[in-house]
């Protein structure tokens, strides 16, 4: 089975208009990036905590098969720092230095 990747060219400009500098987004990216794997793994940790066992069996073997499409359904996802691209695109990541923001960074 071939997947197909197709790559979304960014405006450098559009990056840059909100902060000003390519540097500060890229890390305001790279940080809300952060974000959304953690968030990723904790759902994937609970729903992964449902199998664990400590006898083998043959039912293992069967959920080794959810197993491995649970973990296949979320590598079909759209990759954490395409997500967060996106969300700062949009203006939904609220950012700047501490004494400018009222709340913390992130959602």
């Amino acid at each position: 089975m071939k997947q197909s990747i197709t790559l979304t060219p960014r405006n450098f400009v559009d990056l840059m208009e909100p902060t000003g500098n390519i540097y500060e987004t890229t890390a305001i990216i790279a940080e809300r990036t952060k974000q959304i794997v953690s968030k990723i793994k904790q759902e994937l940790d609970v729903r992964f905590a449902d199998f664990a066992t400590h006898v083998d069996s043959l039912e293992e073997i069967f959920e080794n098969k959810e197993r491995i499409e649970m973990s296949k359904s979320y590598e079909r996802q759209p990759k954490p720092s395409i997500l967060a691209t996106e969300e700062f695109l949009a203006n939904k990541i609220m950012h700047g230095y501490p004494e400018q923001l009222t709340t913390p960074l992130g959602m």
